[in-house]
């Protein structure tokens, strides 16, 4: 059985400290393709050498709503575009908006020309998006509703709720879901699991973080995979390979690589 992570960090600090450990288990696991995700240009050129460095691993590039504080968009961008060159670069991302983490409006405000200008960045290379929306389903609805994504985009760790997935849904994009849908209290993600259009379904892990159950505050990592594809044939009452097959499927239209 193959199976595909669509948003990893291979590139954080944890995971360096064993990343060959990481990556070998994935693939022993039956992950063959991983997506190693940036949320800044340390972080994305980290990504790029990764990706270079191992088989079935890709790069997403691009500056995360954290950290944007201090950096000066035009030059940023500039260095993203060239990085977008290489050959392991299937995505920008994770770009977005967080209001979790921050509760000021101007800062929140601050945030939104960053993302408009990396989803304008993406049409122009006619890459897709891997997305980090926070709280703030509806900024980002608007946003991606005014500005649409010539070559798709993810919402990824989707943690809107049913009605808003079915909006998102219009526009075309794909919804990310990981560890928390294993969780026994998390009612509405296993609802949005359920509801998600089976073409517009994705799996990630989103490690070294949201570990599934029974490995919950642990390290996570790729070769988890499997557990949350378990669950989710649970949740929509389907064959596991049936399932496992239309989420590579996906996967692959999404980021136009081969399985």
């Amino acid at each position: 059985m193959k199976f595909f992570d669509s948003h990893c960090h291979l590139n954080d600090e944890k995971i360096l400290l064993h990343l060959d450990e990481v990556v070998f288990d994935a693939k022993e696991a039956g992950v063959d393709a991983m997506v190693c995700i940036g949320y800044d240009l340390a972080s994305s050129k980290k990504a790029i050498e990764i990706a270079n460095r191992y088989e079935g691993v890709y790069a997403a590039i691009g500056f995360h709503p954290e950290n944007i504080e201090g950096q000066n968009k035009e030059d940023s961008l500039r260095e993203i575009r060239l990085l977008a060159k290489e050959e392991r670069v299937i995505a920008i991302g994770e770009i977005g908006l967080d209001y979790y983490w921050y509760k000021d409006p101007e800062v929140r405000q601050r945030q939104k020309p960053w993302f408009i200008a990396q989803i304008e960045l993406a049409n122009e290379l006619n890459l897709p998006v891997s997305i980090h929306a926070r709280d703030a389903t509806q900024d980002v609805y608007e946003i991606l509703r005014d500005h649409p994504l010539k070559a798709g985009g993810v919402l990824h760790c989707y943690s809107g709720s049913v009605e808003s997935l079915r909006e998102f849904a219009k526009l075309g994009l794909y919804f990310g879901f990981d560890g928390p849908i294993t969780f026994k209290n998390a009612i509405t993600p296993k609802e949005c699991v359920k509801e998600c259009p089976l073409d517009r379904l994705l799996v990630e892990t989103d490690s070294p973080y949201l570990a599934p159950t029974p490995f919950r505050g642990k390290e996570n990592g790729p070769k988890y995979i499997p557990y949350i594809v378990s669950e989710m044939a649970k949740i929509k009452e389907m064959d596991e390979e049936v399932l496992r097959q239309n989420l590579a499927d996906n996967f692959t239209r999404l980021f136009r690589v081969k399985q």
